[in-house]
């Protein structure tokens, strides 16, 4: 199967290239510092996320963190983490080729996403993200404005979501 883009009427999707991509695991106490190492703010709250220029962190756990930044930038960030793991420990995870991104935007991004996602899109707010599932696949799903979504999803799933979101936009396209 060959991915490539899509886009009909007021919903597209597209594979997006790739980015520096951690899970975080560390203690609300230190996040502080590890804001600092990362370079931006990470946020405490279940769901909010945070971007700053290039870097983005998202809090979707009591102590789970995803952090994204330029894949130039996935050294640097390792070694500030290591930098401060002493007094602030923590669990920084590379995922970056573990996962791949596929963009959702348009008017009729939301509908696209709720034929295999169970949320309450309505209800999340730009910025935010969450963990869920599309269809069967479990999936990270970012808010990033009325419109627009992204979804991080395990590269093993990607050809599964990706063809289902096709099928999606295809049915949309002819009003199914």
């Amino acid at each position: 199967m060959k991915i490539s883009d899509k886009a009909f009427n007021d919903v597209s999707i597209a594979v997006l290239p790739p980015c520096a991509r951690f899970n975080l695991r560390i203690d609300v106490i230190n996040l502080v510092a590890a804001s600092t190492a990362f370079g931006a703010a990470i946020p405490e709250t279940i769901g909010m996320g945070v971007k700053t220029g290039n870097r983005a962190g998202y809090c979707i756990g009591p102590d789970e963190f995803l952090l994204h930044g330029a894949a130039d930038n996935q050294a640097d960030i390792v070694s500030a983490f290591a930098a401060i793991r002493a007094n602030n420990p923590h669990s920084l995870t590379v995922i970056s080729d573990r996962e791949q991104t596929i963009g959702i935007t348009g008017a009729g991004a939301m509908e696209l996403l709720a034929m295999g996602c169970p949320l309450d899109l309505s209800r999340m707010a730009v910025g935010s993200a969450k963990r869920t599932v599309f269809d069967y696949a479990q999936v990270v799903l970012i808010r990033d404005d009325e419109d627009a979504f992204r979804m991080e999803v395990w590269r093993s799933f990607l050809p599964h979501v990706y063809e289902l979101l096709e099928i999606g936009v295809a049915e949309l396209a002819t009003g199914l």
